[in-house]
């Protein structure tokens, strides 16, 4: 009898001892899991952020600030002033408003923002308008810079990310124009197409 109870003393021991460890891994996958959730939201409010700003300067016609946000590389092959006297030309032909953003997808230093601006066409017709556009960003130094602008660099930050350019291959920009209640794709009348 008296070598039954310690056994069982030490069963009970055992089982305690399993379900503290049991309890503290679970506790650590769950502090890593929520820990990489975090991660993942705050370098989406980040992305968020960067292109809300860009949308901003654009806006408020704060080309320098414009300039500011673009890569190093873009920066490399366009001048402050060809960049905004380039921006300062389409500023009779609509007026932005408001920017919407949606999905936000981040995978290390690049990132995908789909947008919609919205705004009002006034040359060649007045009209309200709207672009559809995926924003991409690319993180440097610390911030990210809206490379969208810059095909060679995004080309080559997704050939360095197979998995995120199979997932979120690039779909060109489309133009959409309200008339009579339906928005007419514009970009894709030449192929005789439109979008109610």
């Amino acid at each position: 009898m008296n070598l039954k109870i310690p056994k069982q003393r030490m069963k009970v021991k055992i089982l305690k001892i399993l379900n503290k460890s049991i309890l503290v891994f679970a506790a650590f996958i769950v502090g890593i899991c929520g820990s990489t959730a975090n991660a993942r939201t705050s370098a989406e409010q980040d992305v968020r952020k960067a292109a809300q700003k860009v949308f901003e300067d654009l806006k408020a016609r704060r080309y320098d600030e414009l300039y500011n946000s673009l890569p190093e590389s873009s920066r490399g092959r366009v001048t402050r002033e060809s960049f905004a006297s380039s921006l300062k030309k389409a500023e009779d032909f609509y007026k932005l408003e408001r920017l919407e953003i949606a999905a936000v997808r981040v995978s290390g230093d690049i990132a995908v923002a789909d947008t919609t601006m919205f705004g009002h066409v006034l040359k060649p017709i007045d009209s309200e308008g709207k672009i559809v556009a995926q924003q991409y960003l690319i993180k440097e130094g610390g911030s990210w810079k809206v490379a969208t602008g810059d095909r060679t660099l995004v080309r080559r930050f997704l050939a360095q990310n197979p998995e995120f350019a199979k997932k979120f291959p690039v779909r060109p920009s489309r133009v959409l124009i309200n008339r009579d209640g339906r928005w007419i794709d514009v970009s894709a009348l030449r192929q005789g197409r439109s979008e109610r």
